[in-house]
């Protein structure tokens, strides 16, 4: 199959550092190639890939220092669109360009939504443009959008199970890894490491548009023996991260789409402990692969029963539920109900 993968600006293809949806693009694009499809990839010129990589800006646009994306968006699209007779399926892994300018070839386009939706000023674009075929990375995610809009497939992420090895021997410390933000809520994970008694460390980007939210809510916090901030760190850093904590803190207080720490986390068999919100009861699985909390104090008491799950069953609920080869198999079953003009059976889909 000749498949076109088209990937957001804002990082390269896989990230320098934090992104997690062109991190999901690379897994998939780097899988299909695997499996034999001819890929091509529109993203950064600075991205790695197997695939054919059409490079649509020098690098990625936040390292570049650039705040407004749409212009280069836009010329990316003309790029595809130019290019599209040179494909059976363009899958795109951006919000909305691409449902005014690929309306007329929805027959072979599909858009993974990566982001919330439940933001209103996108809802006129998703009532307009509903023969857009849409995949969601969680259920819970669909839950804000208009009725009428063409759900092909529910897909959830997967990574390379060979990116992080098992860690059989728990951690002395919580870890919080991600983004800075009010919706990410690392003051409410430094709460709960103080209540339990247990160090956290957290590693973490700081966004502009958040720097006053560290600044006068998590930066004060920062001043405790039991807190160490490590700030961002890449991926060959990540593993040794997450594997060698106790647990994982996902104390969100929004409607995750998916979460894609939470599965790399239980890759390298740590346990998440999560806030019941948004993707969290689709993505773990509560006294097995974590523990679903609703409280700062139930957080707190799970750090302390962690130890009771076996690491190696984290690991093997990772392995069947969120590897890059059953995410694959499902994009590819979404490929094919898309150019029979169908929507995907779910039975079809391993981790529906």
């Amino acid at each position: 199959m000749r498949i076109a993968q088209v990937a957001p600006l804002a990082e390269s293809v896989p990230p320098k550092l934090y992104g997690g949806t062109e991190r999901v693009v690379f897994w998939l694009t780097e899988e299909l190639v695997r499996q034999g499809h001819e890929v091509t990839l529109f993203a950064s010129g600075d991205s790695m890939t197997s695939a054919k990589l059409v490079p649509c800006v020098p690098r990625g646009l936040r390292l570049s220092g650039i705040r407004d994306h749409v212009a280069s968006h836009l010329v990316m699209m003309n790029e595809v669109r130019s290019r599209a007779d040179q494909f059976d399926i363009i899958h795109f892994h951006v919000d909305l360009l691409q449902h005014v300018l690929f309306r007329d070839l929805a027959h072979k386009c599909l858009t993974t939504l990566h982001g919330r939706l439940d933001v209103p000023d996108f809802m006129p674009v998703f009532r307009t443009f509903d023969e857009m075929p849409l995949v969601s990375i969680s259920k819970h995610q669909r839950a804000p959008m208009p009725p009428n809009v063409k759900w092909l497939a529910n897909v959830y992420h997967g990574l390379p199970s060979t990116i992080c090895t098992l860690s059989v021997r728990a951690g002395e410390y919580l870890a919080f890894l991600g983004r800075i933000s009010p919706e990410k809520r690392p003051d409410r994970a430094i709460e709960i490491a103080k209540r339990a008694g247990i160090p956290l460390k957290i590693a973490a980007k700081i966004d502009p548009a958040d720097q006053g939210y560290f600044a006068q809510v998590v930066e004060p916090l920062l001043d405790h023996p039991l807190i160490t901030f490590v700030g961002e760190i890449d991926d060959s850093a990540k593993c040794d991260f997450l594997g060698h904590a106790l647990a994982l803190l996902f104390p969100i207080d929004w409607p995750e789409p998916f979460g894609l720490v939470m599965i790399e986390a239980m890759s390298a068999g740590t346990p998440v402990i999560a806030f019941d919100r948004g993707s969290v009861p689709e993505v773990i699985a509560s006294g097995i692969s974590g523990f679903i909390v609703k409280t700062v104090e139930e957080a707190a008491t799970a750090a302390h029963r962690v130890r009771e799950l076996s690491r190696a069953n984290v690991r093997q609920y990772f392995e069947r539920r969120f590897t890059v080869a059953r995410m694959a198999k499902d994009y590819v079953s979404a490929y094919e109900a898309l150019l029979a003009g169908a929507s995907v059976d779910p039975r079809r889909l391993i981790a529906a």
